[in-house]
């Protein structure tokens, strides 16, 4: 099985909410029969504290307490958070260029719980590819999505990671070779380094420049090593947290030689293959 994902599956928490919550601010945004719309599109009309005859609360004030209950149902959470995101490209929140800090901070926020915002404004799982319908194709745009975005490094690292494990897993089953059952991370990194040669004794030391490739090769696998401890020392509360021992300069930098790192594999793959341009 090809398929791959390992994501917290939250969809609705205080910070997004918080984050949706201000498209409204003084007023602006869809409308209050938008909202009522989406509420009760959600099954979560119930919780709506909207008087139509006072006019009361405002829509800021609507999207926060019914976020805040439909947390509670993790369904219902997932179809508010849809139903807004609609309200909002219908409303063009995603192609104003006043809304872009709005924009930014519900971006960041949802990463933090395992989803990405396209452009357009519509959820993508983060850290998800799924190789069985998207193959190659899915990981050359998880690689982008990763090259674009280096706002949170805390939360790219787990997306980092998980895309290794997906290119090694790749490489390995167009190749051929069958994986055991949950292997674990070291094990597909290793096996995939193998497979492209990226090992010791696949080099010819009498070659100039032999012990440097050779050695960049051995970097390239620990970068993809120590990532994946990296993502396991990790905090788990509210959303993830740097461990204290990495800045956030040089999580970005981690992040950017994993990028390196994947397309050296994929582009050494693809030549192996007879797929070089």
């Amino acid at each position: 099985m090809r398929k791959y994902e390992d994501m917290n599956s939250s969809s609705l928490n205080d910070e997004i909410a918080g984050a949706l919550g201000r498209f409204f601010f003084s007023g602006a945004g869809p409308s209050h029969g938008a909202l009522t719309q989406a509420f009760t599109s959600a099954g979560v009309g119930q919780h709506d504290p909207y008087d139509s005859t006072l006019g009361t609360p405002n829509k800021q004030q609507r999207v926060l307490e019914v976020s805040r209950r439909a947390q509670r149902d993790t369904f219902a959470s997932k179809k508010l958070l849809e139903n807004l995101l609609n309200a909002l490209r219908l409303d063009g929140a995603f192609r104003d260029a006043s809304q872009s800090d709005n924009v930014q901070n519900l971006r960041a926020a949802l990463l933090h719980t395992g989803w990405n915002l396209s452009e357009d404004g519509r959820l993508e799982r983060a850290g998800f590819v799924d190789l069985d319908t998207g193959g190659r194709q899915a990981l050359d745009e998880q690689l982008e999505r990763l090259r674009r975005n280096m706002d949170d490094p805390a939360a790219l690292l787990g997306i980092a990671k998980e895309l290794l494990e997906a290119v090694g897993k790749f490489i390995l089953d167009d190749g051929g070779m069958t994986l055991p059952k949950n292997a674990p991370f070291d094990m597909i990194i290793t096996l995939a380094f193998d497979r492209l040669s990226f090992v010791t004794g696949r080099v010819d030391e009498t070659i100039p420049g032999a012990r440097q490739v050779r050695d960049i090769h051995s970097s390239a696998k620990k970068i993809a090593q120590q990532v994946n401890e990296l993502r396991n020392l990790q905090g788990t509360g509210h959303g993830r947290t740097l461990p204290t021992g990495i800045s956030p300069e040089t999580a970005r930098f981690v992040i950017r030689e994993v990028t390196h790192v994947a397309e050296l594999m994929l582009s050494t793959h693809d030549r192996q293959m007879g797929r070089a341009e």
